[in-house]
């Protein structure tokens, strides 16, 4: 699968899915950053299941051990999103990507925290991938979604906050129709598009930097869709891809 199968659509896949968009800037492109975005309606959330409660213990298991945060540097993808932030001049002590920042959290806990399958699954292919993926409840986006460099007039209320915070100038972010951030670089996604048990129709992110090549961001993106189709059902419509 290939950025030439753009625009590809199951039928009857829901209305957001059909009409949605997402374009990428090339600035923010030429940074390095690399990514496959598509969407997945007719989707089935659910609190958990047995089966794949098995399949994350196993990943657990083998993931690397990262004894201490000079580990993560070592790591080529987990370095990649680093070098990202500092092209843009924002802070790695203060700006962890999602990937690094589970394995960090794995690290300290010995666990992942379960919020819902959709969410879960996600987690499951950033932490065997190390690259950084993020679902956006397609309910809550107004219109169109672009990649691009952030001007510092966005909304962003991140994920657990209740009023906007600050976003500087010349970031990169993922913003919707209405000009707010639904997610911050790679670093952290917010409340309004959360995914919750009622969730049916969803904006993916699978983002990866110039240690990823196309062939491995699209593997993990296609592991994505058929892990979220075994355990969620759903069909999905390819958006942009490397």
């Amino acid at each position: 699968m290939g950025a030439a199968e753009a625009g590809l659509v199951s039928p009857h896949i829901g209305e957001r899915c059909e009409e949605i968009t997402f374009k990428a800037a090339e600035e923010v492109l030429g940074l390095g950053l690399t990514g496959v975005y598509f969407v997945m309606g007719n989707l089935r959330n659910r609190k958990d299941d047995e089966q794949f409660d098995s399949l994350l213990a196993g990943t657990l298991a083998g993931l690397p051990s990262f004894p201490s945060n000079e580990d993560f540097k070592s790591d080529p993808v987990l370095a990649g999103f680093r070098d990202l932030h500092t092209a843009v001049g924002r802070s790695n002590r203060e700006n962890v990507a999602s990937p690094e920042n589970l394995l960090r959290l794995i690290r300290r806990t010995g666990t992942l925290p379960r919020i819902n399958l959709l969410v879960d699954i996600y987690n499951l292919v950033s932490l065997r991938t190390r690259l950084a993926l993020g679902a956006h409840d397609l309910a809550a986006v107004d219109g169109d979604i672009r990649l691009t460099s952030t001007t510092g007039a966005e909304r962003f209320v991140p994920l657990g906050a209740t009023e906007p915070k600050p976003v500087p100038a010349g970031e990169y972010g993922y913003i919707d129709g209405a000009g707010e951030i639904i997610c911050r670089m790679e670093t952290r996604q917010v409340e309004k598009t959360k995914v919750v048990l009622d969730t049916t129709e969803c904006f993916y992110i699978v983002q990866g930097n110039r240690a990823t090549d196309a062939s491995y961001v699209w593997d993990a993106a296609n592991e994505l869709i058929a892990l979220t189709k075994e355990f969620c059902g759903g069909d999905e419509r390819i958006l942009f891809g490397p």
